[in-house]
């Protein structure tokens, strides 16, 4: 038997807030998620996004606490165009959501800027300069 990569897990402290800021991003979460302990929303390829909320991992993993500083994970979504990237990284942070690092042509050869989700979890946003770079 070989394990598969199958879902991405992030602990939440709000779900409503969660489910808001990945909708913006496109992610697709069922009706109500938001007021649920627990929320997936499917990907392509069959990957899944999910969501619970620190009360929720508490009832299987008493006295669980959050990590106590920064991050060292990020969720990167590739855009189609660096006008894209622009667009949602100005749309989330003016609809209040932290911005980590503006818009900026990476020496890679992509358009980059970076996000923080409301837990704090990070969050890439990129598409290649142009259309051979990747």
């Amino acid at each position: 038997m070989t394990a598969r990569f199958n879902a991405i897990s992030l602990i939440v402290a709000d779900m409503a807030a969660s489910v808001a800021f990945y909708r913006r991003l496109g992610f697709a979460f069922p009706e109500g998620a938001g007021g649920r302990p627990h929320a997936e929303a499917g990907l392509p390829g069959g990957i899944r996004l999910l969501l619970d909320t620190e009360e929720s991992v508490r009832s299987f993993t008493p006295g669980w606490q959050p990590p106590a500083g920064g991050g060292r994970h990020s969720l990167a979504l590739l855009c189609d165009t660096p006008a894209e990237v622009d667009a949602l990284y100005e749309e989330l942070t003016g609809a209040g959501c932290h911005g980590e690092r503006e818009p900026w042509d990476a020496v890679w050869g992509q358009r980059y800027a970076v996000l923080s989700d409301p837990d704090g979890h990070g969050v890439d946003l990129f598409a290649p300069l142009a259309a051979s770079a990747q």
